[in-house]
């Protein structure tokens, strides 16, 4: 079985390729499987790093911001499409998989093209232009929220959830290693602070506001920073007892054991990851990303009660009282916790390459 897996840009749309990749080789042990990326993006790293080949693309976005270089846009949409039919013609795969960003336009289109059958994998909950030019022609979508056929056709999505990291959400008999690892006192609660792998500008400024409110209140923190604000988020905790900085957080299933609260960004992956370790969330979504997606992937879980939201424009002024307030109230950190659980899909990977057999039988 030949397998290609395009997109990538983010690590929203990367760790699930690469989960989705090894389902598939975990099924099919001589399954092979070609990675095609975005020529100077993060996936060029990444799905080498998990033992994958990749072939870039030259694609490119056209930038919001007045530039020479959106003139070149248009040529390197050509070049790009070019070579991903040269790609789909040497390759020849049984299936092609597409999960987001600037690659998987034209390698889809050329697949589809060639008669090769496609699959997208949709991780939010508000689909992305690419991908509704793409499901026209897509044999199956596959997406982690309900109402998406207001982007898709009703009879090609199936609900798989979305493919996350295995590791990052076993949780069982886990909690006095994490203590430990952190060195938290398991007298106080917990508050972690995860602004995505970047870290959060807002959300950094806010919590270098209300730590030590918090410490006061008798809690402690848990502060993935990223790697520009580690320096003052280092003095931060210096000053006050109970704060632990830390610039990227690579044992996140520790991590979430510690938590009692967890305050995070609304990407699609770090929501599936919250659904399954089953934390009470406040979710502040990110002002910067396209057609506002953390917003909806946010209010996807607020509606059904099983998040809170504060804005980013508010998390400065309104986070402290926010986090103090869940913490205080037991009966709320429950019922957030139950119904987040019930919107977690724990097999994904394995659904979405049920899927991609019954694309290939068919």
């Amino acid at each position: 079985m030949k397998v290609i897996i395009s997109g990538g840009g983010t690590g929203g749309h990367i760790f699930p390729a690469i989960a989705i990749a090894n389902a598939i080789k975990s099924s099919f042990n001589d399954a092979e499987i070609l990675f095609v990326g975005a020529e100077g993006k993060m996936e060029m790293e990444k799905v080498p790093q998990a033992g994958y080949k990749i072939i870039g693309l030259p694609i490119v976005g056209i930038q919001r911001r007045l530039t020479w270089k959106n003139l070149l846009v248009p040529f390197k949409v050509l070049a790009s499409m070019s070579k991903a039919k040269k790609i789909i013609h040497d390759f020849k795969p049984d299936i092609a998989i597409g999960v987001g960003g600037y690659a998987s336009g034209p390698l889809l289109r050329a697949a589809a093209s060639a008669g090769v059958p496609t699959l997208i994998q949709e991780q939010n909950s508000y689909a992305g232009i690419t991908n509704k030019i793409l499901a026209k022609k897509a044999g199956c979508i596959c997406v982690a929220y309900s109402g998406m056929e207001a982007f898709f056709p009703k009879e090609k999505i199936v609900m798989t959830g979305n493919p996350v990291r295995a590791e990052m959400v076993q949780l069982d008999g886990k909690r006095t290693k994490a203590l430990k690892h952190f060195g938290l006192n398991d007298d106080r609660k917990t508050i972690l602070i995860v602004g995505g792998s970047l870290g959060a500008r807002t959300i950094n400024h806010a919590v270098s506001r209300f730590a030590s409110e918090w410490v006061s209140a008798g809690h402690q923190v848990v502060w993935q920073t990223g790697k520009a604000y580690f320096e003052t988020a280092k003095m931060v905790a210096a000053s006050q007892n109970h704060i632990f900085a830390h610039d990227f957080i690579r044992e996140m299933d520790l991590a979430y054991s510690a938590a009692d609260v967890i305050v995070s960004r609304a990407g699609a992956m770090s929501i599936s990851e919250l659904c399954l370790v089953k934390k009470p969330a406040i979710l502040i979504p990110s002002p910067n990303v396209s057609e506002d997606h953390q917003t909806k992937n946010a209010m996807a879980l607020v509606n059904r009660s099983a998040a809170l939201l504060v804005r980013d424009t508010e998390a400065e002024t309104a986070l402290g009282a926010e986090v103090l307030q869940l913490l205080s109230n037991q009966e709320k950190v429950h019922s957030l916790s139950e119904n987040i659980a019930t919107l977690g899909i724990p097999n994904a990977p394995d659904l979405i390459v049920k899927q991609v057999m019954a694309l290939i039988k068919k």
